[in-house]
């Protein structure tokens, strides 16, 4: 194992415990634990690629931190560990593809690629999924289409209710997350990838894994009074972003990717932690457009240009703004030069799953 070096700063809410390792034996690792469970190996494969490209990024509440309960729920029966990933519905600029409940990052793959392939010939497509599971960090598959230069916009439905509407009592929403890529020509593209609620289940993990405190405004319980232990944080209620607004467009991205899809929305989603027997039927969806549509050329340079107005605008602080993507785009050329930073704990959590599985450890 690479020796430890600082947690990563930024984009997956709290940081982890010092700890560290590269990315080569990671990779190995986690897609050895998916395998020994009974995933296919391609499958295991692509899921431990995904898992990782969130790390890299920045995104851990979406990255290793996942393979555990990924594994609780593929031993109690509620993955389909050889799924027939196909197309059920289509035309020339859309796609339904149904999971057949495989692994998320599998099936929302499947789906990125259909709608880039389409958004390259006929200009622009809208592809969404039914049965699948949790996909992992938003931002991974706009980055798919950002790096053949398109637009993209991904949202899903989360897979645990943690917000009643805006006025209400009932947990009837999840975090339900979006995600915009828009290219730059040759700098890197503007990234945004947020939940729809202040803080999404993947940072509230991190930040219990670390022994850390949740901020005052990331939840609050029956009586509005703020919750700031991670570990109580399914008791209380998770705070949309932008009061009624992100309530608002937290029910527009489950009708969206989840209703129209024929995927659960609403009192059918299934709590992926709770009930780890039942299929989840995850919904997700994914806009992708070539940005040439409107004008003839690659308006990457125009982008490019505002993005840098923007950096270079005043403040009260030193250098330039911080735009959504470059801390991302910054923390996964870090990552990959310098390697992961992963908690201990997690890592000693892996290596214990590898070796009751059967699986190749991390080497020591």
């Amino acid at each position: 194992m690479a020796s430890p070096r600082p947690p990563p700063r930024g984009g997956g809410g709290a940081p982890p415990a010092p700890g560290g390792s590269a990315r080569e034996p990671l990779e190995p690792l986690a897609a050895g634990i998916l395998g020994a469970t009974g995933v296919a190996d391609d499958h295991a494969r692509l899921t431990a690629e995904r898992l990782l490209e969130a790390d890299l990024r920045g995104r851990t509440g979406h990255g290793l931190i996942r393979i555990p309960l990924y594994v609780r729920r593929i031993e109690a029966g509620s993955v389909n560990l050889r799924p027939q990933v196909s197309v059920v519905s289509e035309g020339p600029t859309s796609a339904l593809v149904d999971g057949d409940n495989g692994l998320g990052q599998v099936v929302m793959t499947t789906a990125a690629q259909i709608a880039i392939t389409k958004a390259t010939a006929m200009g622009m497509a809208w592809v969404g999924t039914v049965n699948s599971n949790h996909a992992g960090a938003a931002g991974i598959y706009p980055a798919m289409a950002a790096r053949q230069g398109l637009v993209s916009i991904y949202m899903a439905v989360g897979n645990a209710n943690s917000m009643p509407p805006w006025g209400g009592n009932e947990k009837l929403l999840s975090t339900n997350p979006i995600a915009i890529a828009v290219p730059a020509g040759d700098d890197p593209p503007f990234q945004l990838d947020i939940a729809t609620t202040v803080a999404s289940h993947g940072t509230i993990k991190v930040a219990a894994q670390a022994g850390q405190q949740m901020p005052v405004g990331w939840v609050i319980d029956a009586d509005g009074e703020p919750v700031t232990d991670p570990n109580r944080a399914h008791d209380g209620f998770l705070m949309p972003i932008g009061g009624y607004k992100g309530s608002g467009l937290n029910i527009a991205i489950g009708l969206l990717a989840g209703v129209l899809n024929g995927a659960a929305f609403g009192r059918a989603v299934v709590d992926q932690n709770a009930e780890l027997d039942s299929p989840t039927n995850t919904g997700q969806a994914m806009f992708v457009m070539r940005p040439d549509l409107f004008g003839p050329g690659d308006p990457g340079a125009a982008v490019s240009e505002h993005l840098a107005e923007l950096r270079g605008s005043g403040s009260n602080r030193p250098g330039p703004l911080r735009l959504p993507g470059d801390e991302a785009a910054r923390l996964e050329a870090e990552n990959r030069a310098e390697g992961i930073a992963v908690p201990p704990k997690l890592l000693d959590e892996l290596d214990s799953m590898a070796q009751r599985l059967g699986a190749d450890p991390l080497a020591g």
